[in-house]
């Protein structure tokens, strides 16, 4: 079996090979996210001739989201999606050089690697992992210095008494009982559905996004993005589709995961499960009767992520919260 040293090595040289893919992002990226500060500065000037009392300030309404806050939002999924792959198809986590950045940086509850018996499912989750690890670097590089470090991240299971993000996601689905546990680690099909959970929810969140992005450069970056979640979206629910002819306990599953999801954003329903009303129809694509994908707010992802339909900061997935500031504005409800 690989070390640890030499899986973190992997790791590396992925994202030394991509990074000149993400290098044209360093100058667009700093110029953007440097144009706020350089007004400021000049707005200050240099003068201690006015010496006048200050008027006493009003409080400042919160700005509305940037182009950093959308990439941030991003890169907050990235890392929670990356440290579940990489801990299921190779047994470790993030290199540490990876989860520096502004905010509090938290540490990763859970994750193991995958007994897989299936070799095609093993190499897509290899696949995916490597491609989940790229995003994070790839967003880290076109945020720079204004990047948010990794935030407390659970992806454990947890004990019955103690359930972990997983178990906890799975009973709200009606997938376990309260004196059962889930875990995506266990086997083939459990890893799946751990994947189905999260690879939906990326897809949207995305799609949600791209409008509220002013920067071109940005806005491919993020189409680019969105492309890759899409494929791999689609390749879980196809495996699961397929897996579920033979057992069809997989696709009640999804489906009760895909309705457990439309609990937690809102009363509109924008999921679907991997079945039509016809249990043996695929519905691979989930999509409007325009056969476009759905959006999801960034309030909704949160929601999603934190297991919860308030507007509270933390839970689920994410014990303490998101370190961007998309995560404020959901509470006050400004970007709802």
């Amino acid at each position: 079996m690989t070390d640890l040293n030499t899986k973190l090595e992997i790791f590396d040289a992925i994202a030394a090979r991509r990074n000149e893919r993400r290098g044209f992002l360093r100058f667009a990226g700093g110029s953007a996210l440097a144009i706020g500060g350089a007004s400021l500065l000049a707005a200050c000037g240099n003068d201690d001739e006015d010496l006048a009392p200050a008027p006493t300030p009003t409080p400042t309404p919160a700005a509305a989201i940037n182009d950093a806050d959308i990439l941030n939002y991003a890169l907050n999924l990235e890392y929670l999606e990356a440290q579940f792959y990489a801990f299921a198809a190779f047994g470790v986590g993030l290199n540490a050089s990876l989860l520096t950045g502004t905010g509090t940086q938290g540490a990763v509850t859970g994750g193991a690697q995958v007994p897989f018996q299936d070799a095609i499912v093993r190499e897509y989750a290899r696949e995916i992992a490597i491609d989940e690890v790229a995003h994070v670097a790839f967003l880290r590089t076109a945020l720079g210095t204004a990047a948010v470090a990794q935030p407390a991240i659970d992806i454990s299971v947890g004990t019955v008494a103690a359930p972990g993000a997983f178990t906890a996601a799975a009973r709200a689905a009606g997938v376990v009982s309260a004196s059962q546990v889930f875990n995506p680690y266990a086997d083939d099909n459990s890893f799946l559905l751990g994947a189905y959970i999260f690879e939906d929810v990326g897809v949207s969140a995305y799609k949600g996004a791209a409008a509220l992005i002013a920067n071109k450069t940005y806005l491919e970056a993020a189409a680019g993005i969105l492309a890759a979640e899409a494929y791999h979206a689609g390749l879980i629910r196809t495996i699961l589709y397929r897996k579920g002819l033979d057992t069809p306990s997989l696709r009640t599953i999804a489906g009760q995961i895909s309705d457990a999801r439309d609990s937690l954003d809102g009363s509109s329903d924008i999921d679907q499960g991997i079945t039509g009303t016809d249990a043996t129809i695929s519905n691979i694509v989930p999509t409007d009767a325009n056969g476009l994908a759905y959006s999801r707010s960034i309030a909704q992802v949160h929601n999603i992520a934190y297991l919860t339909n308030t507007a509270k900061i933390g839970g689920g997935f994410f014990p303490n919260g998101t370190n961007n500031r998309t995560d404020a504005l959901r509470s006050s409800g400004a970007n709802a």
